[in-house]
């Protein structure tokens, strides 16, 4: 059964169709704007990950990528979404809020408060709608999926999704079963 990478970016999974929506990706086995349609026949993809990929679709859109996740997938297939929290950077907004590994990593060292990284971390790269757990969960459970949990960077009971995470900003990580 396939194995889909949604918004690979410059990020390539070996045994997955890599699938990014810039045609001037190198990295993807497939162009192709999920938000529009996922082009696989019902029930035949066992597993969908994606990593800072959702927060890049209007709500709407959202909703119809996990719509389209839950047609595809197989019985018991597994979506997993890395995102960034609003929970959490909240809490950063208040506590800490020049300690976040994004700030210093993408060269956002120049900011000089907390509601200019709030507005940034919200506004900036395409962001569109960003979620915490409960709000991923509704539209996941409007999506027709009724078995989600929150679960660790990096960890799963599934060995093919374990240690997939490469950005330090994954801090909500779902996967929820078909």
């Amino acid at each position: 059964m396939l194995r889909l990478h949604i918004g690979c970016g410059d990020v390539y999974l070996k045994g997955w169709v890599n699938i990014d929506v810039d045609s001037n990706n190198e990295q993807a086995d497939l162009h192709h704007d999920v938000s529009q349609s996922l082009p696989y026949d019902d029930e035949s993809v066992e597993l969908i990950y994606s990593e800072h990929f959702i927060e890049h679709l209007s709500v709407e859109e959202g909703i119809f990528f996990l719509k389209e996740s839950h047609r595809v997938l197989a019985k018991s297939g597994i979506l997993r979404i890395a995102t960034l929290d609003l929970d959490y950077l909240a809490f950063k907004y208040f506590f800490r809020w020049k300690d976040q590994d994004w700030i210093k990593h993408y060269g956002y060292s120049y900011m000089q408060t907390n509601a200019e990284m709030f507005n940034v971390a919200l506004r900036y790269w395409g962001h569109q709608w960003v979620y915490n757990f409960a709000e991923l969960s509704r539209r996941l459970e409007e999506s027709g999926f009724t078995s989600y949990q929150r679960v660790s960077f990096g960890k799963s009971h599934y060995v093919p999704l374990k240690k997939l995470e490469t950005r330090k900003d994954s801090k909500l990580v779902i996967e929820a079963v078909k």
